[in-house]
Formats: structure tokens, C-alpha cells, sequence
């Protein structure tokens, strides 16, 4: 286990190098600048805005110094959101993202696997039907339609919830959020739970554990479903970064302020920093989450081989 840690640990290191140093000089290879947007300004003042920010050093100085401030923990000042650093934006953001996605990713894996479990003990049934036509219909209408439409009925036509806001995070703000951010991933892991319990239930280990006299529970409960959720985990890595950092579209139809909305204004502004701050918390959340599915695998099954 030891071992697998630290082979993960050096591999990841040079891949978070990587993943800043494309970015870095994508976002600046981009047409246009952080301050194109802003009221005309006379030559001088503009030499002193690239100045203020070391816009004005080469590209390669500027991204020496970013790298080095990175590595001690300093994303720089937004160039949008004045008198702030990104990492305060990020830290006031990430409360929000964290518990939005946290709720949304219990719900998916909660829902996900018992409707995926349903499907594979009642295969070829209605039953079984019924989970796929979810399945599907999840999987095949956006989170952009869907948000939409959960809130026109329940926020509008039933007045039940409101529509937006944070409301310090309060059960009746986040339902719909999280809803509308978990209904993909319901649907993505009930068909990835039914298609691998299917294969387990087939195994012959457990057609060896019903041939003992095991109750059926305890077959299921103990030896199927444990088996059947090797690739549920493996997908919950990138998925849970992906949700705990905040569905973009959630994010800005729901009105939350998380680290989504922030990314989304700060691509629009070019705002260099703070898109890059966004995209290093995305990466390093990655590379740690992968690595406690690989942990998690382990802890699983023994027998898989992590090369």
C-alpha cells in the first residue's frame, strides 16, 4: 500500500507540472487581454496596469514567477476582482462547491447503486426496464434543461422551493441544486452498478457461496455487491472532483456562489489568475481523488494488481 502511494505520489507530481504549464500559455495564447474589456485609457496608463501585474515581462518570466509563487501556496491577485487575491476568492467559493457537490455525490451513490443493484436482481424484468428508462433518460437530457425545469415546477409553478440563492446553505436552497447536479451521475452509476453485478452474479464464487447455504443477503450484501462496485469506484474519482468543485451550469443558473461561477466570470473577464487558480484546485482535487480510488481498489479486492 505503501508502495503504491508513493508510485502515485511521483507520477502525480510531474502531471500537476504539466497540467500548469499547458494552461499557463493556452489562457495567454488567447486573443485579447485581462484589461481589453476596461474603458479607453491613455498608452501610460495601460504601460502601468501590465506593469502593476508583471504583464509587461516575457512570457517565460512571467511564468517562472507564477510557478514559483504556486509553490508557495500564492495564486496571485485577480486582475477583476480588485483588493482580492484568488486565493481568497477561492477559499470564499470552495465552502459552497464542497457542500453542493459533497450532498450531490451522497445522493448519486446512495440512489445509483441501489437502483443499479434493483436492475441486476430483477434482470429482464419491468423492473430492470424501469431502471434503464431512467438510466437513460438521465444520462441523455443536460443538466442545463434539467435545471431549468426543475425549477419552473417546483420553484414556480408549486412555489414549494425557491429558485435561487444560497441562503447560507439551508436544506430548502440546496435541493434543487443538488437534484439537478446529482441526476446525471444517478444514472451513470445505476448503469454502471447493473452491468457489473450482472457479471458478478454469474461469477462462480457466488454461485460457490449459494451452493453452502449463505442467506441470499448476505450473498448479495457481502460477496455481490462488493465485487459489482470496482468500477463504481473507479468512476467516482474524476466524477467527485468534478462535483465538489461545483457544476458550472448549477452554479450560475442556481445563482451559488462556488468556485463554478467564479471560473465562468473569470474565462469571460480573462481574468489569468483566477482561471488559473481554478484550474490547479481542479487538478491537484484529480490527482488526490484518483489516487484514493487506486487506495480504495486495494482495500476492495487485494487481488488487483496496481502497476
Amino acid at each position: 500500500m505503501l508502495d503504491l502511494l508513493l508510485r502515485r505520489l511521483l507520477v502525480g507530481i510531474p502531471t500537476l507540472l504539466v497540467i500548469i504549464t499547458v494552461a499557463f500559455f493556452m489562457i495567454r495564447l488567447a486573443p485579447g487581454g485581462p484589461f481589453d474589456k476596461e474603458r479607453a485609457v491613455t498608452p501610460e496608463v495601460e504601460r502601468n496596469l501590465l506593469k502593476a501585474y508583471d504583464l509587461d515581462q516575457p512570457l517565460l518570466t512571467q511564468y517562472g514567477r507564477y510557478l514559483t509563487g504556486v509553490l508557495q501556496g500564492d495564486f496571485g491577485p485577480s486582475y477583476k476582482y480588485h483588493d482580492f487575491t484568488v486565493g481568497e476568492l477561492l477559499r470564499a467559493g470552495f465552502p459552497a462547491s464542497v457542500k453542493l457537490g459533497s450532498l450531490a455525490l451522497l445522493l448519486a451513490i446512495v440512489i445509483g447503486v441501489s437502483l443499479g443493484a434493483m436492475g441486476a436482481l430483477y434482470q429482464n424484468t419491468g423492473r430492470d426496464y424501469a431502471v434503464m428508462t431512467l438510466a437513460m433518460t438521465g444520462i441523455t437530457i443536460p443538466t442545463f434543461v434539467m435545471a431549468p425545469l426543475l425549477t419552473l415546477i417546483f420553484g414556480i409553478y408549486l412555489a414549494w422551493l425557491p429558485v435561487a440563492g444560497w441562503g447560507e446553505g439551508g436544506w430548502r436552497h440546496l435541493l434543487l441544486p443538488v437534484v439537478a447536479l446529482a441526476l446525471p451521475q444517478i444514472a451513470y452509476i445505476a448503469r454502471l452498478t447493473r452491468g457489473s453485478m450482472i457479471e458478478v452474479l454469474n461469477a462462480n464464487y457466488i454461485r460457490t457461496a449459494r451452493a453452502k447455504g449463505l442467506a441470499e443477503r448476505i450473498v448479495i450484501g457481502r460477496h455481490a455487491l462488493k465485487g459489482a462496485l470496482l468500477p463504481v469506484v473507479s468512476y467516482l474519482g474524476p466524477t467527485t472532483a468534478n462535483l465538489v468543485t461545483g457544476s458550472v451550469v448549477i452554479e450560475t443558473i442556481f445563482g451559488i456562489p462556488g468556485i463554478g461561477r467564479y471560473f465562468v466570470q473569470s474565462a469571460l473577464n480573462r481574468d489569468y489568475t483566477m482561471v488559473m487558480g481554478t484550474v490547479v484546485v481542479y487538478a491537484v482535487l484529480i490527482l488526490l481523488l484518483n489516487l484514493l480510488v487506486d487506495l480504495l481498489y486495494n482495500l476492495l479486492d487485494p487481488k488487483v494488481q496496481q502497476r
